[in-house]
């Protein structure tokens, strides 16, 4: 029975910890690709988010025996690529932390036509410029939410910080970008 179910993410780290190196090449390969999008949007830099993926990955083979078991692991996942994003943003002294790329994010392809492509294109400039724009915490937040589909529990887990702290970092990244954004994105 155990062959016909795939081990959740808390007990891959109890076997990393244990010495399993296949516990946690699995966890790698769960999370890798999510992980290296969310440090791309906080990085813009492709080589960067490639190397502090492997960072993040380092760290959580590191700590796995100081992982509590509480079905958290995304949740502490991103707050270590969190940290040392954050970390390398602060020694590049760069406010720019969002690249939006279409291409990188599923999205329903309907076979729009050139104009809707060129204003598609347009829009998500504006976005992203807007969204650079964006402190760096509601930033975070906003990503976690939007891009990598946490729940506030988890950002708040995340970022460590509270239920409210994060309703309340959305909501003013929200009204961020809607006043940057308003008249520059069309159907505005």
């Amino acid at each position: 029975m155990q062959g016909s179910r795939k081990p959740d993410d808390d007990t891959l780290m109890v076997r990393t910890a244990q010495g399993e190196e296949a516990a946690f090449r699995l966890l790698v390969q769960r999370w890798e690709h999510q992980v290296q999008a969310f440090l791309l949007h906080m990085l813009r830099s492709v080589e960067e988010a490639e190397d502090l993926t492997q960072e993040t990955f380092i760290r959580v083979y590191g700590q796995a025996d100081r992982f509590r078991v509480e079905g958290r692991f995304q949740s502490w996942l991103f707050r270590i690529a969190g940290n040392l994003a954050r970390s390398r943003l602060r020694r590049r002294k760069i406010l720019s932390w969002i690249r939006f790329d279409p291409g990188t994010h599923d999205v329903a392809d309907r076979g729009p036509g050139p104009i809707e492509n060129l204003e598609r294109a347009d829009n998500a400039e504006a976005v992203r410029l807007a969204l650079a724009e964006l402190p760096q915490r509601q930033r975070q937040a906003l990503v976690l939410h939007r891009f990598q589909g946490l729940s506030y529990k988890e950002i708040a887990d995340s970022m460590e910080t509270t239920l409210p702290g994060v309703e309340s970092l959305i909501q003013r990244a929200m009204a961020g970008l809607r006043n940057e954004l308003a008249g520059k994105v069309e159907g505005s």
